[in-house]
């Protein structure tokens, strides 16, 4: 046998008959595939015209016509692969298109893994396509439906075919998987068939008018072709394929419809509605859409009276012709009386909820609706605190069935003493204003995240994966959450452990009689959290405004406090059952079943706001309940050292100013390197918010500092020198490199500088730049991004920097000792030709250029608070 697999002596001619008996004996016998392999290499190798002769095997053999893999799909491949080892074989020209008219016989026949075998070996694609199409004809109308489908989908003969007519027999043999795959490469098919089938959800179309003309079609499925099953199958290739559903106007007419006989329902028949509820989503529903609009009048006609009808028809302005009898003549009366009766029954009804529902126990001034992004900092400091419970809910617009998931329109997070109300939209519309798309969602990470914060929410799963779909940054937000209670498990634990749960919480009421006719008779029983609510606070939570549209703004009253009770009353049901858990058939190791960990403790508010004050020896000064905290001795710049995490660079660069030795975390860092740091540089670390709780159990007390993060950097660097007693002098402005953190620097003359200058120009490769670095030292880790040369510098006195005086003689280069290049050419013109500069300083690892100027004033001005005089400053000396 040679290399390819072919035997040396195989006789050509070889009957292809007589080689698929020798392969059917070795099918058979499953442990010889691989000499079945090898054998049907030869046998190819062997026969004259594989191609005919793969022919010869198909048509004489019936194995291949069954589903799976049978011998003739496994013989196929393998010529398949053969063929591309062996390109000669190929065949052209007439004797290429009579193959290609054989094969297009089995092809009506064989199972579809056999379909792209057969029409690659057979190079069908090249085939003339209206012989191809004439043939699909064929098979379409011999009745084999499918196999013509499936035949144009492989040979993409789509655009040349009538949709209608090759999809029709089809859906009515509810093969809607293929119908899609039919048209799934092909935008315009897409839309001639959406509109097909509108057409035929038109009202007064008779579906009978279609399957007339296909009687006695085989696996005909009456029961799935109906107006029901065509609307479904609408919405999904509206969603599948995102074409615009104006396409479709019919089917969303009925889907409209269908929307308004759901709030009819809610509204007149379970009353779970408020009439401003229903109004907005009946408005919103039907809009200008004529044919709707008279559908509305129909169904008030049916659910309300003339009166009520007439109104409507004066809302959208509808011509007489439209309107049924009786409603023309109602137009014409006044309905000035009816107002006033239904305020009054407003009033009558707010009256009852306030005794028969669950009330909110915390002040009106308590809600907080939060629209910008300082109230959600401030918000946030609050709730992300260790050991903190918070009950959390969400509210959106309902969808009622349309295409498209909801977004989250309102997060609400409550407290023991307030309730935050989040306006997402809002918020975001902001975050994306101000290039920070990413923050809101951040927040909300950390808050799921972090298993020393309880979080109590109902039916939780479902509200994450509605936030999932609002950011696709929290898509993962469910996997990480921690520290969560779902009171929907509890809710279910009660129904099992409680016998007489459902006879104790369906209660059935009958109403006043000062309500109103239309309120009057049985209230329908509770469900989900409102029954919770009843079952363990005594009184149901009223969710008339549950089916608000969420998005309109401004909320009403009625909105807002429904909000807020629905989170604030999962903190009573919590609070309650974890007091008395046995009370409710629960066991007694609720909270630790709940949470999966014991929740950590909360701390006071004193000890959440007390933090340590180091000493300059590194000693903490701790003070006493009774006694406030000694305050640390004064220290100087030079001897506090800090290292600031990434999210704190603005503060970090105003202390570098004021000469405190800083080391910045660089943006890709994570917050845990900054106590690494720490240990091993004996710096204090500055954060904010979370890492905080993270980083000052990693380092020593008092080593860990936690700043406002919603304050500006100045304010927060006043914060740091006045807590750490940080006596700043006018020496220490400027004394340390802005952009690399040095403290030492090159006096130059303003002489000297400028043959500095001239030189860097003229030197070949400098471009004028002047301000490549020519050194292998890197700078500092601590350095922050490089900022432009400018008249920020005053650079301290020798005892801060040490001044080298003079620079090496490297020509026009530039260049200090240790091959740091000044970066002269970053020198704005005319700056040398100022009179009142006499002296440039150059810092010695970096090459930066700086100069005394208004920058120096300025710095002054903003933290006089914390400079100290020439005589103060020489006391701190002595003390240290």
């Amino acid at each position: 046998m040679n290399q390819d697999g072919d035997s040396s002596d195989q006789p050509t001619g070889q009957d292809p008959l007589l080689l698929l008996k020798t392969l059917q004996l070795l099918w058979t016998k499953k442990e010889m595939k691989k000499q079945l392999k090898e054998e049907i290499r030869r046998g190819f190798a062997g026969l004259e015209d594989p191609l005919a002769g793969l022919l010869d095997m198909l048509e004489s053999s019936s194995d291949w016509k069954g589903k799976g893999h049978s011998l003739g799909y496994y013989i196929s491949t393998e010529l398949q692969l053969w063929i591309k080892e062996h390109p000669a074989v190929q065949q052209s020209g007439i004797k290429l298109k009579k193959l290609q008219a054989r094969v297009l016989q089995i092809l009506a026949q064989c199972p579809a893994n056999l379909l792209d075998p057969l029409i690659s070996i057979y190079q069908l694609h090249t085939a003339d396509r209206n012989y191809l199409l004439e043939h699909v004809s064929h098979l379409y109308h011999e009745g084999r439906y499918k196999e013509a489908a499936m035949l144009s989908i492989k040979l993409k003969l789509q655009p040349d075919q009538d949709v209608e007519k090759m999809c029709t027999p089809l859906l009515l043999q509810d093969k809607t998987n293929l119908v899609e795959d039919y048209v799934g490469e092909y935008p315009e098919l897409q839309s001639k068939l959406l509109q097909i089938l509108d057409t035929w959800c038109e009202p007064g179309f008779n579906i009978s008018n279609i399957t007339r003309q296909y009687q006695g079609l085989s696996r005909y499925k009456p029961d799935k072709f109906n107006r029901k099953m065509l609307n479904k199958l609408v919405f999904r290739l509206l969603d599948r394929f995102n074409v615009d559903p104006a396409l479709c106007p019919n089917v969303i007419n009925q889907r409209h419809l269908r929307t308004l006989n759901y709030l009819f329902y809610k509204r007149f028949v379970e009353k779970t509605m408020t009439q401003e509820n229903w109004t907005d989503h009946v408005q919103s529903t039907v809009g200008e859409n004529r044919w709707l609009q008279g559908h509305l009048i129909q169904l008030i006609i049916s659910y309300c009276d003339l009166n009520a009808a007439a109104r409507w028809a004066q809302r959208y302005n509808l011509p007489k012709e439209m309107l049924p009898y009786g409603v023309a003549e109602e137009l014409q009366k006044l309905q000035i009386q009816e107002r006033v009766e239904e305020a009054a029954k407003a009033d009558n009804y707010e009256e009852s909820k306030k005794k028969d529902y669950y009330q909110l126990p915390i002040p009106r001034a308590n809600i907080h609706f939060l629209q910008t992004w300082e109230e959600t900092l401030r918000c946030w400091e609050k709730v992300l605190q260790p050991g903190q419970v918070v009950g959390i809910d969400m509210e959106w617009k309902p969808s009622f069935g349309m295409v498209g998931k909801p977004r989250v329109s309102l997060l609400q997070i409550a407290l023991k003493d307030e309730v935050f109300l989040l306006d997402l939209p809002r918020l975001l519309e902001q975050a994306e204003a101000e290039g920070e798309k990413e923050k809101l969602p951040c927040f909300i990470q950390m808050l799921y995240s972090d298993a020393a914060i309880t979080k109590l929410g109902y039916g939780m799963s479902g509200d994450l994966n509605t936030l999932a779909a609002t950011w696709s940054a929290l898509k993962d937000a469910d996997k990480q959450a921690r520290g969560v209670v779902d009171l929907l498990k509890v809710d279910k634990q009660l129904q099992k452990s409680s016998i007489d749960w459902k006879r104790g919480g369906w209660k059935v009421d009958v109403l006043s009689p000062e309500q109103s006719s239309e309120d009057r008779g049985f209230r329908q029983p509770e469900k989900g959290l409102s029954l919770l609510v009843q079952h363990v606070l005594g009184k149901p939570l009223d969710k008339t405004e549950q089916l608000s549209n969420w998005e309109k703004r401004p909320l009403r009253e009625e909105q807002i406090l429904y909000a807020a009770s629905d989170a604030y009353c999962l903190l009573e049901i919590y609070e309650k059952l974890c007091k008395d858990p046995a009370s409710f058939g629960l066991s007694s190791d609720l909270t630790e079943s709940l949470v999966g960990k014991p929740s950590i403790k909360p701390r006071s508010k004193k000890q959440l706001n007390k933090q340590e004050v180091p000493s300059p020896s590194g000693q903490q000064c701790q003070g006493s309940d009774k006694e406030s905290p000694r305050p640390p001795a004064p220290i100087s710049p030079k001897e506090f050292s800090v290292v600031c995490d990434n999210m704190l660079q603005g503060l970090g660069r105003y202390l570098r100013c004021l000469g405190v030795d800083v080391r910045m975390l660089e943006n890709e860092d994570d917050h845990r390197k900054a106590a690494e740091i720490a240990r091993q540089e004996g710096r204090v670390i500055l954060t904010s918010g979370l890492p905080y709780q993270t980083l000052q159990s990693q380092v020593a007390e008092g080593r860990c500092f936690s700043v406002n993060c919603s304050e500006k950097a100045r304010e927060q660097a006043l914060q740091v020198l006045k807590h750490f007693n940080v006596q700043v002098s006018l020496a220490d402005i400027f004394s340390r490199c802005q952009v690399c953190n040095c403290d030492k620097y090159l006096k130059v003359t303003r002489e000297r500088m400028r043959q500095l200058v001239e030189g860097s120009r003229q030197a070949p490769g400098h471009g004028g730049a002047g301000c490549l670095a020519r050194s292998e030292e890197k700078p500092s880790p601590g350095c922050d991004a490089a900022m432009p040369a400018c008249d920020a510098a005053q650079p301290g006195s020798p005892r801060h920097g040490e001044r080298l005086e003079g620079p090496e003689q490297h020509g026009a280069s530039a260049a200090l000792v240790g091959d740091t290049v000044l970066q002269v050419g970053a020198i704005p013109p005319g700056v040398l030709d100022k009179a009142e500069l006499t002296d440039f300083y150059c810092c010695t690892r970096c090459g930066k250029v700086f100069w005394e100027g208004s920058h120096f004033g300025r710095v002054v001005s903003q933290f006089q608070d914390v400079l100290v005089t020439a005589g103060d400053e020489q006391s701190i000396y002595e003390l240290s």
